[in-house]
């Protein structure tokens, strides 16, 4: 075996192709965009440059065929609550099932990290954003939502023997979005409907400006600051919805108000991954018209849950029950959905668990685990300690 870090084309190639060579042949694999993964390592595309760097490595047998790849970042950004040692990632880890294999490429992302003076590091996690490619599959192993590891169950082990530990769980929550919602929601419903001060609408894409606003205030009210979250700008706010308004579905975006006041919001997309998975990973010219017609003649049974928020003086009041069941009289009799899941929610933040229990009749579809992995092994291992 041998490793070639990643310098050329043909072997940023290379790495890309390596994942669906391991994973081809799981029925319920579905590749991921080529440029969603290139751009991870683009600094023109990812503002995680600008606090950070990472590099690639290949693995390839004696015959040089390709076996293995793994990424390792280092970023100034990246903190967790609690702790008191410079942490590296490592990510897009991508392994035959040979622990040899495996630990050769955990190694040489350790003496990467150790020397630009990392003594620990977590991992599979993305260099960047916290919403994609993030964690272990390790139960749950159905088809990936759009932005989401997947991985054969023989990766746990591969970790788990080279010595990391888990740092945290993440916990997915599904429902069949087509049932009745439980008789507590419904009642709680039912006392902030009868306020003429509270109303919920759905987004409408001709003032989707509006709407990117009415998002952003709730989101810095309800997140910023917590848990290391930052508050978002104007500019940040209008280009991500921009990006968003092709693959909206307006009525299944909500808001809550008081008096005109954006209260709470129940952002959920369809999943894209319902529609890319007939890409096979590519989305030139050619494939963007194809999935123009896909997205246009073939149903989306799937929706996935974005984010879900109330402001603070709102917060157990009612506000979740109240928009979960107003976008629930509208969603259903659209006859399209037929599975919902919620994005991961990390186990050290109960009061999230707990907002998602609360959404019907939900339950785990699935678990990933992000690991860490302490450089001094004589050091106490502490998980991630709850918000």
């Amino acid at each position: 075996m041998h490793l070639i870090e990643v310098n050329t084309p043909a072997l940023a190639r290379t790495f890309l192709e390596i994942n669906p060579l391991i994973q081809q042949s799981d029925p319920h694999y579905i590749r991921p965009l080529d440029k969603d993964v290139a751009d991870v390592f683009d600094p023109k595309k990812n503002k995680a440059f600008r606090f950070g760097e990472a590099s690639r490595w290949v693995l390839f047998d004696a015959q040089h065929k390709p076996i293995g790849r793994i990424a390792a970042f280092v970023n100034k950004k990246y903190k967790n609550k609690g702790d008191d040692l410079p942490v590296g990632g490592i990510g897009f880890f991508d392994c035959i099932h040979d622990q040899t294999a495996a630990d050769t490429l955990f190694d040489v992302a350790k003496h990467w990290l150790l020397q630009k003076g990392m003594e620990a590091m977590d991992g599979p996690i993305n260099f960047g954003e916290r919403d994609r490619w993030w964690g272990l599959i390790v139960e749950g192993f159905q088809s990936p939502l759009y932005g989401m590891n997947y991985n054969p169950p023989y990766y746990r082990e591969l970790f788990e023997r080279y010595g990391f530990k888990c740092f945290y769980n993440q916990i997915c929550f599904g429902l069949d979005p087509r049932k009745e919602l439980s008789q507590k929601i419904l009642d709680r419903h039912a006392l902030i409907a009868m306020d003429p001060d509270f109303h919920a609408r759905y987004l409408r894409k001709r003032n989707w400006e509006k709407y990117a606003m009415d998002f952003m205030e709730v989101y810095n009210r309800a997140w910023a600051g917590h848990a290391g979250m930052k508050e978002l700008r104007k500019e940040q706010v209008m280009s991500l919805f921009k990006k968003m308004m092709p693959v909206v579905e307006e009525k299944i975006v909500w808001f809550a108000y008081h008096k005109q006041e954006p209260i709470a919001l129940f952002l959920n997309l369809p999943d894209l991954n319902q529609w890319f998975k007939h890409l096979h990973g590519k989305f030139g010219l050619w494939e963007k018209l194809k999935f123009l017609w896909i997205k246009r003649t073939r149903p989306n049974p799937r929706f996935t849950g974005i984010a879900f928020g109330v402001v603070p003086e709102f917060q157990g009041k009612g506000i979740d029950s109240y928009l979960i069941n107003e976008a629930k009289k509208v969603i259903q009799p659209l006859n399209r959905y037929e599975s919902y899941e919620l994005q991961w929610i990390g186990e050290f933040n109960p009061k999230m668990l707990n907002v998602a229990q609360s959404i019907g009749d939900t339950s785990p579809s699935r678990k990933l685990i992000t690991y860490r992995y302490l450089f001094d092994r004589t050091r106490p291992f502490n998980t991630h300690p709850t918000l």
